[in-house]
């Protein structure tokens, strides 16, 4: 318990001295001093620098060694996989993205691998120092058959054999994971959502998705579909039938990404449709910006804060959330404006209040969150000094 405390302690606050461990964990100067010199023998920690400017002899500094191991995350999407190896201390030492367009030739299995080989080799490793990999995806892998539900448009990736696959080809440990949820992991771990042991992650860039963290934990549901709430039947559009088969649902439809170039061309704004990712985000940024001098972009966010606040009105009426996170790159280009008039319609729709924040963790979040799962449990199994 000691080890792990003084290792947790080195990985949140950086290189401490002997006299600074001790004061944090309680231990005497002794226990400390073997406390370090067994984790450095076990290779775990190792002797960098030592302090400076302060009165008396400099003190050696001790930090997490970095290089005792790694885990990988993997990102797919269906036009490409982006993966990163990280270290133990949660720096990212190699990227690699690999494009995936149309269904792949040579199989996921190889792409999967093609991947991470190259995230791998960019971070001047092998590939037996990887401890953990933990892979993301749109949609869900039902633990009853293993199929990959609620994801029809990822091509190559709904065989039943498919995870049985990856672990013969695979030469550590991995976990498949839910990319919203990884989102939700990353907030969680480094953002909006720290200390907050209820919240709800709403996500949109190709699709609407939510997250939903109870108790601290993940809300998986039993096929793993919970958040799946692009298919929620919302007032507003019209029914949506046999919602798997369209991939679509009354909410994306309502709140989805192709909505805000249509409520943009309803108002007069000439723009394109398509491709909808960055035309939707082109327009939000744009009505960030302009919408104190222009009233058809200030009408824009306007109308695409009412769509969002009715999906969230029914979230919130069932799970009463302390906190909503708004994450992925259609969100985040509507930035504090858009924010604050979901803040303001979701007061009048829903019977309690939650707050509702930006993402904290912009940049690529479901890979940090890949990454930031797979070294908990890589962490737990370097960390036990017990064995």
């Amino acid at each position: 318990m000691n080890d792990r405390a003084a290792l947790d302690l080195l990985l949140a606050h950086g290189p401490l001295s002997r006299t600074r461990i001790g004061k944090l964990t309680g231990l005497s100067k002794p226990t400390a001093s073997q406390l370090l010199a067994r984790l450095e023998a076990a290779g775990l920690v190792v002797a960098t620098g030592t302090t400076a400017g302060r009165p008396g002899p400099n003190a050696q500094l001790y930090a997490v060694n970095a290089r005792a191991a790694y885990a990988a995350g993997l990102d797919v999407s269906p036009d490409r996989i982006h993966a990163a190896v990280a270290d133990l201390t949660g720096a990212l030492v190699g990227e690699f993205e690999l494009r995936t367009p149309g269904r792949p030739a040579g199989g996921v299995v190889r792409q999967v691998t093609e991947a991470l080989d190259g995230a791998v080799a960019a971070a001047g490793i092998g590939r037996a120092e990887v401890r953990r990999l933990v892979i993301g995806t749109p949609g869900a892998f039902d633990p009853a058959t293993g199929r990959l539900r609620y994801a029809s448009h990822l091509p190559g990736w709904h065989s039943p054999t498919l995870l049985a696959e990856l672990a013969a080809a695979l030469p550590m440990p991995f976990e498949y994971e839910n990319d919203v949820n990884l989102a939700a992991v990353a907030e969680q771990r480094l953002g909006a959502a720290r200390g907050h042991g209820d919240f709800v992650l709403l996500w949109n860039e190709e699709g609407l998705g939510a997250a939903l963290v109870l108790g601290g934990r993940l809300h998986r549901g039993f096929t793993g579909g919970a958040g799946e709430v692009g298919f929620l039947p919302v007032p507003g559009t019209p029914l949506v039938r046999q919602v798997t088969k369209a991939n679509s649902g009354g909410y994306q439809e309502l709140a989805g990404v192709q909505s805000v170039p249509r409520i943009a061309r309803a108002l007069g704004i000439e723009t394109a449709e398509q491709p909808y990712v960055p035309v939707a985000t082109g327009l939000l940024s744009r009505a960030a910006a302009v919408h104190a001098e222009d009233a058809r972009y200030a009408e824009l966010l306007d109308r695409y804060a009412e769509r969002l606040a009715t999906g969230l009105a029914s979230v919130v009426a069932v799970l009463d959330p302390e906190l909503i996170v708004l994450s992925g790159e259609v969100l985040v280009a509507g930035g504090e404006p858009l924010r604050a008039r979901v803040q303001s319609e979701l007061a009048d729709l829903a019977a309690s209040r939650p707050r509702l924040v930006l993402t904290a963790v912009p940049h690529r979040p479901v890979l940090r969150g890949a990454l930031e799962s797979a070294l908990a449990t890589t962490r737990d199994e370097v960390f036990d000094t017990s064995r």
